[in-house]
């Protein structure tokens, strides 16, 4: 009997069996112990050489590189900073070998120049910041080293770091935290920065939206890494704590540009200035923060003590002018409203206050007076940390949903759902007015689809009307009996009004004629809407592929949506294609309502509403050619991927023409996002939307249409009851087509579930889904780490 140890193919573990086989012909390999005696040491030396004998090498002259080769060889560089170019192991070679400054060397104005770089690979360090500082210096971009001083840049709260419009959408990212270059992000911001919070830049604007700015600067100016830090603060020689920054910064009279450094603060009056100098501010009084105030918090040497404190020269001549009697080194009580009173006596002397000559002889001073909110009682402003702390000291989780599919899948329909669920104002003024001119918009590009097919068929009328009387008769009386209207004619005026819409439209210049002309064309879209040519056209809708499915609800109400007092109403915001007119990066934060079946008691549920969540979403043509951006959104939880189920017998045209199934096209995007680096570790959510038109359409256009779906075949039950319908079976089908791809690129599982986008509560059951996987992950990802090793082959299909 042999013991031999087995070791699986590539596993972390090995594991003893005994062998109960026939003798082996050889001899199995035996490790001998090592005698650790017998391992050989090296001696100690008995003296060190001396450190004049040993070599200098002299650094190597670098050739002077082209500007042009200069950029090539930076734009090699990555710019999330995984490659740096550093010379600090020379500078401090310079400053420790004392015998380079008697060898040969070049004068201080060549140093520069001849300083050998050394690549380094890792994180970002402080001389590589001090590196990109001084090239934004100098007036170009830190990360394509092009441009000059009068080039508009964004610079970094962090590090200073500045860059120009080409290039601040890859240095920054998604701005999960504000203008932060993608290696600055968590890192706390410069004090001076602090009052750039919120304040957003012309080249922000001119590159986003107005909701993708406002989301970027709330985000910048909430988050808790920009806020300042309690432990820098010091009042009355005692470190704050978070609670404390909270009553400072929350009261009835806050400091809302306080700084790192130390304070003195009298709780008893309200006063507040810097150590060692007079007051600068009347906060709210009776606040629970700091320590004791000390006699000589702010070294004044009048001999005049007010609160336990020594004033200040400009003080007492505050008090003198107010009528104080100062004779002698009075002490005296002050209260928040500015009532004093003698030190153990308990009648008022009288208010600092009362006069209007002691106000403005303090502005001339430079002393504070008190504001509104600062005599308010101490109890109901201590009382302000039992209540909810400001949204940016809230310490939350934020998980991040990214929602993303082709165009017409429904992604905009979805992120609107989930601001009618989740927010108690889903949109904003502002907001519903960028959609009504959307929607007033782009009924004139669905009229101008319709007017064309008018056209068409009225063509096709008139053709097959000629032909029948060719049948009939000859000659001249041909066309004097066949050249006539049709049900598709409609008037030389509406003819005129058609031909110049579609001039506008096939000139590209739709968007800035409507909607600001809708209050002069009203009545004439009315008039058209009316007549029976287009009614007639509009019967025949389905015939035109190129009119959106959301195109017949608002051709219905075109009447009303052409005239100027128009409001849209909260299913008109859903079935509107986009959600604004640039139809760009938008994102929303909420929380998950606890729902009566979850019920109140459940530990997990209430941990679960200190979680936010950060719903994202970018159109495809957003994410550029090849998904270059999606690198931008690294920091998501899950990737919520939206296909549409109608879309496997719709086409659209290439940029060369070419006709392409939009259920390729989806396939074509999924696979690009698969293989992106950046979400190579994340979780896929498939969400097969629009079930309800799926149900329609399957019943006169077949599934096998598109040539992804050729072997679709379904068997059906000889029980009618049992069986499932040709919908059903579709979307299994088509579930397995993507779980089967997702599997061969990633080797990962992908979960599928079905929405119907118009249908609330189908979506809120969607997101919930996302939620509770990402909930499962956080539990099975330590055993899918144990058995990681266990691959099985998949073919791509």
């Amino acid at each position: 009997m042999e013991t031999i140890m087995a070791i699986t193919a590539n596993s972390e573990y090995s594991f003893a069996i005994e062998y109960s086989g026939p003798l082996f012909s050889f001899d199995i390999p035996k490790a001998s112990p090592i005698e650790i005696d017998k391992i050989p040491v090296a001696s100690v030396a008995t003296s060190a050489p001396a450190l004049d004998s040993l070599p200098v090498v002299q650094p190597l002259p670098l050739k002077k590189r082209l500007p042009d080769q200069e950029q090539d060889q930076n734009l090699n560089f990555n710019f999330s900073s995984e490659l740096k170019v550093t010379d600090s192991s020379f500078t401090s070679d310079l400053d420790e070998d004392e015998d380079l400054e008697s060898s040969p060397s070049v004068d201080d104005g060549d140093v520069e120049e001849n300083r050998t770089a050394v690549v380094a690979f890792g994180e970002a360090s402080s001389s590589s910041a001090e590196d990109t500082t001084k090239r934004s210096k100098k007036g170009r971009c830190s990360r394509c080293l092009k441009g000059n001083w009068f080039t508009e840049k964004e610079a970094c709260l962090v590090c200073d770091a500045r860059y120009c419009i080409k290039c601040v959408m890859r240095a920054m990212g998604s701005m999960p935290e504000g203008r932060k270059c993608i290696a600055c992000i968590g890192s706390p911001i410069e004090d001076s920065n602090r009052e750039k919070l919120g304040k957003s830049s012309r080249m922000l604007k001119r590159l986003f939206s107005s909701l993708e700015v406002e989301q970027a600067m709330k985000a910048e100016k909430y988050c808790g890494t920009n806020q300042l830090r309690a432990e820098d603060v010091f009042v009355n020689r005692q470190q704050l704590t978070q609670e404390e920054m909270v009553l400072l910064q929350s009261c009835a009279c806050p400091l809302l540009r306080l700084k790192p450094g130390y304070y003195w603060y009298d709780k008893m009056s309200g006063y507040w200035g810097k150590e060692g100098h007079k007051p600068d501010k009347i906060i709210t009084a009776n606040l629970n923060v700091g320590g004791n105030l000390m006699q000589n918090a702010s070294n004044g040497n009048t001999g005049i003590i007010i609160n336990n404190r020594e004033i200040t020269k400009d003080e007492l001549k505050m008090l003198k002018w107010a009528g104080v009697p100062c004779a002698g080194t009075p002490h005296f009580w002050v209260d928040p409203d500015g009532s004093y009173r003698e030190e153990g006596q308990n009648d008022i002397k009288g208010k600092l206050w009362i006069k209007a000559s002691t106000r403005l002889l303090c502005s001339i001073l430079s002393l504070p007076v008190p504001g509104k909110g600062a005599n308010r009682a101490g109890e109901e402003v201590n009382n302000m940390l039992s209540a909810a702390f400001p949204n940016f000291f809230e310490h939350k989780t934020l998980q991040k949903f990214f929602l993303v599919g082709s165009d017409g899948s429904g992604t905009s329909t979805i992120f609107k759902q989930a601001k009618f669920l989740y927010e108690p104002m889903p949109f904003s003024e502002d907001e519903r007015r960028s959609i009504k001119q959307l929607i007033q918009s782009s009924i004139y590009s669905y009229l101008g689809i319709l007017l064309e097919g008018r056209e068409r068929f009225e063509e096709e009328s008139l053709a097959a009307k000629r032909n029948s009387c060719v049948s009939r008769k000859t000659g001249s009386d041909v066309s004097e009996e066949c050249d006539g209207v049709t049900v598709y004619s409609i008037s030389p005026r509406l003819k005129a009004f058609s031909d110049w819409l579609l001039k506008v439209m096939a000139a590209g210049n739709l968007e800035a004629i409507f909607p600001a002309a809708t209050r002069e064309y009203a009545p004439t879209v009315e008039e058209l809407w009316k007549d029976a040519a287009v009614q007639a056209t509009y019967s025949r809708r389905r015939e035109l592929e190129s009119l959106p499915n959301a195109a017949s609800y608002f051709l219905q109400k075109v009447v009303d949506i052409s005239r100027v007092e128009y409001e849209p109403s909260d299913q008109d915001i859903l079935y509107a294609d986009g959600i604004t007119p640039a139809n760009a990066l938008t994102c929303t934060e909420f929380t998950f309502p606890q729902t009566a079946s979850e019920g109140s008691g459940d530990d997990a549920d209430q941990q679960d509403t200190l979680v936010r969540y950060q719903l994202i979403r970018l159109p495809s043509k957003g994410l550029g050619e090849n998904c270059k951006w999606l690198d931008m959104f690294e920091d998501v939880r899950i990737v919520i991927f939206c296909v549409s189920l109608s879309d496997y017998d719709e086409y659209y045209e290439d940029a060369f023409g070419v006709p392409i199934n939009k259920m390729m096209g989806s396939k074509k995007l999924f696979e690009n996002i698969i293989a992106n680096q950046s979400f190579e570790d994340m979780e896929f959510l498939l969400v097969l939307n629009k079930f309800d038109l799926l149900e329609e359409k399957i019943k006169s256009s077949p599934l096998t249409v598109c040539d992804w779906f050729d072997d679709f075949h379904p068997i059906s039950s000889r029980n009618p009851n049992g069986d499932s319908s040709e919908a059903e079976k579709a979307f299994y089908y088509i579930s397995f087509k993507f779980k089967k791809l997702f599997a061969c690129l990633s080797r990962r599982k992908l979960y599928v579930t079905s929405t119907k986008g118009l249908e609330k509560e189908s979506v809120d059951s969607m997101l919930r889904y996302a939620r509770e996987i990402l909930k499962w992950e956080e539990v099975r990802r330590p055993l899918n780490n144990h058995f990681s090793n266990f691959e099985t082959t998949t073919t791509c299909p």
